[in-house]
């Protein structure tokens, strides 16, 4: 039941993980002029920056997890590692995924700068690591002895 429901989250989490950081990403870009060195709009700056690290918190969250199924970060990490194997087969057929499911315009363009610039690929593999973990495949295991390493030692 764990690995069921860690399979329905990260099938969910995919496309939040994607279009989060993509617009984000989009949003991040517009809000200042790199050439002239200033934040032309603070607030969508703020609100991207706030988005981008909603994506990060959700991402290190998946990471570190022991009680979520190898699945939950399995399902995202496959996905961005296709994704991004299929943009270096076929460049021009993925960029144009975005368009042709009628993304706006912020978000084709982060989608787009995202894979574009290896970013999914890089976010695939640390999401791709913790499913290595052989205790994140079983079950949590109660019969097993916890060492409580802050308290006095017996003697």
């Amino acid at each position: 039941m764990r690995h069921a429901a860690g399979l329905l989250l990260g099938i969910l989490l995919t496309p939040a993980l994607l279009a989060g950081a993509a617009w984000g990403y989009a949003q991040a870009a517009e809000s200042f002029d790199g050439g002239d060195r200033v934040i032309t709009d603070h607030t969508r700056g703020y609100g991207a920056f706030a988005l981008l690290a909603a994506v990060g918190l959700v991402a290190g969250v998946i990471i570190v997890a022991r009680w979520a199924s190898p699945l939950v970060s399995l399902v995202p990490a496959l996905a961005l590692l296709g994704l991004s194997a299929a943009f270096l087969a076929d460049p021009g057929g993925v960029l144009g995924l975005p368009a042709r499911m009628h993304a706006p315009g912020d978000l084709d363009f982060g989608l787009r700068m995202l894979l574009g610039s290896g970013v999914d690929a890089m976010l695939g593999f640390a999401l791709l690591v913790p499913t290595w973990a052989p205790r994140r495949w079983g079950g949590r295991d109660d019969d097993e002895p916890r060492v409580d390493y802050y308290s006095p030692a017996e003697r």
